[in-house]
């Protein structure tokens, strides 16, 4: 065999580093900007605004070659859109690797602290299309292509730890039970209908990641702010050829928040790009999204040890049981250049995998390695959409793969077939103590059948554990959310039958729900389960005012050095400040000091804003700015943000016996106002608020 001197796995690749792909990607940049036009054959255009015609006010003419490229050109711009994810957005990060994982798998750019490897992530909604809104109460996705030195690495992910299907051969019927109505092509971007919640009421496996969905998780403040988990189950293998199952989870450094549900839904019709301008402009201002990838392991030994199947997906891997140990992290540092070349293009698998990393029998899992292949060969038109600059790994790769719609890659070897003489055999196949794949060589034995274990069949006890891990607080948001969802189907069979189900889950949630929508109390009870998890919660997450927008409204002749001491302190922690006013320009201070106008009370709101400082001062039309002022007070005071009041601002908040001002802080006669005003910032919420 030749070539085979080297050492194993990586080491036979180019070496990878944190700006390889950046490179890569450099040479497939073309910037136009200050360039001549030039048709596609690069010949010069001399008039790109009229057609040719017979005469001045005659007929267009067949030989106008560059009108018919250009438009040609224009109507085959789109692709199909993916049938599920078609909403996303994306951006170019790094990984860094904490400590070596070599004891538990030979995968290259886990093997050394400290090492970095470049990747693309992509994150989606489920149900809407490519124009639907950001903020859909959904299933959201991430895809991240790691590039390696043993060829890119896809980890896809959800914001659950659940899956809502137990076999790869459902998923037909969920998405087409989820996405709008065949007969009217709505409603887009919800899951609030008839067909959904008859497939909840029918299928009761998918009752566990639709309480995920109703839950606060399923309406995110920010993609930097998602958590999300491999759902299926992977295996790690070592190079003494021993496998231990894993399940991945993205823990965001920011911590993971969430939208109440008016907020999501005034959102989606103000800012329908809520997520996309979110995840852009932190990255533009420094501020990169950062997560710490996890891992859960169980000895092979112990496949079997706990009271639900490890290869079911639509059952989570509590962590208090299974500890999640942090083994390296992701940060967002890039954004992309084209919107179409590098995220619409993008195309993951879960079958692309290095060395180190394998598939479990886990039913979803399986299923999943045939579709997406096949999906992209739709969706990109050719089998050679992994050769795109997005999809291309960085180490370089040969084979006997020839031909296919748009093939540009130009092989010149006389042979395309294994075995061979005429190239010596080449190219060669890697053993794989020399770097070459290998599967698990896992045991299996059995008669063929569609039979799943028994514990597949335990659809209640996991919602139930997840129910009696919630705050009270973030119980009363699923309840508006089952209430909101289910209110909105229009059989009253589809509602009675869907809190038949709710009433395995809790019994009392199920009875509110029923009063609600208008059908009978279900008979019948909850499982018998006490057990709760405080990791299924958010209420411990991570809290930061790091990356926060506070919205300073604030008027001419305002208190010059008190509000500049407040946006400096707010600055100094990272809190992203927009001046609001109702011109833009400039306001000028008390002592000359200009602002400079962000928005106006038009062109941003204050459900896009996580906080205020209400400034106030004087504008040619006081009363109408005296209002915008309220108004936004009024929205922030009703959805429990953090409120700033300058001493001059008091005035347009008034203490009486039906509030309580949690969460209000106030300037006058308080030297610590801008440090309370930052913790109060961090804190996000304040539920206790009358």
């Amino acid at each position: 065999m030749i070539g085979l001197t080297g050492n194993p796995s990586s080491d036979n690749q180019k070496k990878v580093h944190e700006n390889s792909k950046n490179e890569q990607l450099e040479k497939f940049r073309v910037r136009n900007a200050g360039k001549p036009m030039e048709t596609n054959q690069a010949r010069k255009i001399a008039d790109d605004e009229r057609i040719l015609t017979a005469g001045e006010r005659g007929p267009g003419l067949m030989e106008d070659v560059h009108y018919f490229e250009k438009i040609t050109s224009f109507v085959h711009e789109e692709i199909p859109e993916r049938k599920v994810h078609a909403r996303g957005y994306g951006a170019h990060g790094v990984f860094e690797c904490y400590h070596s994982m070599k004891a538990f798998t030979k995968a290259g750019f886990l093997q050394e602290a400290g090492k970095k490897t470049p990747l693309f992530v992509r994150f989606s909604t489920v149900q809407g299309s490519k124009g639907s809104k950001d903020t859909a109460r959904d299933l959201r996705c991430l895809g991240v292509k790691f590039y390696t030195e043993e060829g890119n690495y896809d980890m896809t992910m959800i914001a659950f730890p659940v899956l809502i299907n137990q076999d790869a051969m459902k998923f037909v019927d969920i998405i087409h039970a989820y996405q709008p109505e065949p007969r009217t092509g709505m409603p887009q971007a919800a899951g609030a209908h008839d067909t959904f919640w008859d497939y909840v009421a029918n299928n009761p496996e998918a009752l566990h990641m639709t309480l995920w969905v109703m839950s606060d998780r399923g309406i995110l403040r920010s993609y930097r702010m998602m958590e999300s988990w491999s759902v299926n189950t992977y295996l790690f293998v070592n190079e003494q050829g021993v496998a231990t199952f894993v399940r991945f989870v993205w823990k965001p450094v920011l911590g993971s928040h969430s939208l109440l549900q008016d907020e999501a839904q005034k959102i989606g019709g103000i800012d329908p790009d809520f997520h996309r301008r979110d995840l852009r402009e932190a990255i533009d201002r420094g501020a990169f999204p950062e997560y710490e990838l996890g891992v859960q392991l169980i000895p092979k030994e112990d496949e079997f040890k706990f009271d639900f199947d490890i290869l079911d997906a639509t059952k989570f891997w509590p962590e208090e049981l299974i500890p999640v140990q942090i083994i390296g992290k992701m940060t967002l540092n890039r954004n992309v250049d084209n919107e179409f070349s590098e995220i619409e293009q993008a195309a993951f698998n879960p079958g692309s995998v290095v060395p180190g990393i394998d598939f479990s029998n886990d039913p979803v899992l399986q299923g999943r390695l045939l579709a997406y292949k096949t999906a992209q060969y739709h969706r990109l038109g050719s089998k050679n959409y992994e050769d795109l600059p997005i999809n291309r790994p960085i180490c370089p790769f040969h084979n006997n793969q020839r031909k296919g719609y748009m093939r540009y890659r130009i092989d010149v070897d006389e042979t395309s077939y294994h075995n061979n003489s005429l190239d010596n055999n080449t190219p060669y196949t890697v053993p794989p103590e020399k770097g070459g794949f290998e599967h698990y060589p896992a045991k299996t034995e059995g008669q063929v059948t569609r039979k799943r274990p028994a514990a597949f069949d335990d659809y209640y006890t996991q919602p139930r554990i997840f129910w009696n891990s919630l705050t009270t607080i973030e119980k009363q948001h699923m309840i508006k959310a089952l209430n909101y969802q289910i209110g909105s189907v229009k059989s009253k069979s589809v509602r009675q039958q869907s809190v038949d189900q709710l009433v395995f889950v809790d019994r009392e949630m199920a009875n509110i729900v029923a009063d609600n929508v208008g059908v009978s109390r279900p008979d019948g009870t909850n499982v018998p389960v006490s057990t709760s998890y405080p990791s299924l919660s958010q209420a411990s997450t991570p809290k930061y005012a790091y990356s926060l927008k506070v919205g300073v409204l604030v008027g001419d002749g305002f208190k010059a050095d008190e509000v500049a001491g407040t946006i400096k302190v707010l600055e100094e922690n990272g809190v992203f400040v927009v001046v609001v006013s109702d011109k833009l320009g400039t306001v000028s201070g008390d002592n000359g000091m200009n602002l400079k106008v962000n928005e106006t009370f038009l062109t941003t709101n204050p459900y896009l804003l996580d906080s205020l400082y209400i400034v106030g001062g004087s504008s040619s039309d006081q009363d109408q700015f005296n209002y915008e002022v309220k108004d936004y007070l009024r929205v922030a005071y009703n959805h429990y943000k953090p409120i700033g009041i300058a001493a001059a601002g008091r005035e347009y908040f008034k203490a009486s016996e039906e509030n309580n001002l949690a969460g209000v802080v106030f300037a006058e006669n308080n030297p610590d106002f801008a440090k309370e005003f930052v913790a109060a910032i961090a804190h996000q919420r304040f539920w206790d608020r009358k």
